[in-house]
């Protein structure tokens, strides 16, 4: 199992910068797939962003692509998602997922975080 715990939202100016952490616990964080996935108000869960295990591949929605990174330290046990150029529908509360077999992209993944607010106002 792994416990995830997201970190670093917060309220911010539409074309303002934000990093969110999600720290994992336990020894096998190198054996998961990790990705970020947000709820808006209203909304479903949707896809932003997802890494592979030992990070050589990553996967974008097309609404953040090149405007968002995703990365991980697997010796820190951190996934972080670098968001740059926000925009204020990008408002939501942002949500850590993990999975071992598949890399998530959709929304069927094993385990979730507790999710972070980001607030973006214009």
């Amino acid at each position: 199992q792994v416990q995830l715990v997201e970190s670093g939202g917060r309220l911010v100016q539409a074309g303002d910068s934000l990093r969110l952490s999600c720290a994992a616990s336990g020894r096998s964080f190198s054996s998961y797939h990790m990705g970020w996935f947000r709820q808006a108000p209203g909304k479903e869960r949707e896809f932003v962003a997802a890494i592979t295990k030992t990070g050589s591949s990553t996967y974008y929605a097309d609404s953040v692509k090149g405007r968002f990174t995703i990365s991980r330290d697997n010796a820190k046990l951190t996934v972080f998602l670098q968001m740059n150029s926000l925009k204020p529908e990008a408002t939501a509360v942002y949500y850590c997922a993990a999975d071992r077999i598949a890399v998530p992209v959709t929304g069927r993944v094993n385990y979730w975080g507790q999710g972070t607010q980001v607030t973006v106002s214009s």
